[in-house]
């Protein structure tokens, strides 16, 4: 019983973080493509410099890898989320793997093919429908993942289209 009430709350707490609630507002001017690109190796290459200092840089909604209307996380190959800026709470998670994008017709587990990404190319972008924050309508976003090195990290960041 306690484990299904976990399972419950866990949930409910997902279905919160990522329906928008609770989101901090983004400037209004979007991070480009290469921007994106530019910060997630700045961050894999911090990582791989001072990996306790860059956990804690990628981690701070005021830090350097927030910016315009994005920000860098941090995740291992086991599906963890190691540093969030926006939603620290998801680093308390076990895993993210079962979490899906909200593509109506053909949803995928977004987590699971970023490390599929990471694992197989060390980089690349994936699409998939995700609401802006503070908003619950799925629109196309972008998330390019970056390989920190060969460690079982990956850095992340997306853009909305």
């Amino acid at each position: 019983m306690e484990e299904k009430l976990k399972k419950l709350v866990l949930g409910c707490m997902v279905l919160i973080v990522f329906s928008g609630i609770g989101t901090v507002a983004f400037a209004e001017e979007s991070a480009t493509r290469a921007e994106v690109i530019e910060m997630c190796k700045a961050a894999g290459e911090m990582l791989l410099q001072d990996k306790d200092a860059a956990i804690a840089e990628i981690g701070n909604k005021n830090g350097k890898f927030v910016w315009k209307n994005t920000y860098v996380f941090l995740m291992n190959m086991d599906g963890r989320m190691l540093a969030h800026p926006m939603i620290p709470q998801l680093t308390e998670k076990e895993n993210l793997l079962d979490v899906t994008d909200k593509n109506p017709k053909n949803p995928k587990k977004i987590f699971v093919e970023f490390i599929d990404i990471a694992q197989k190319n060390g980089d690349g972008w994936l699409w998939y429908m995700w609401p802006k924050p503070n908003d619950r309508t799925p629109v196309d976003k972008f998330t390019y993942i970056h390989r920190v090195g060969h460690t079982d990290m990956f850095v992340g960041a997306g853009i909305y289209k």
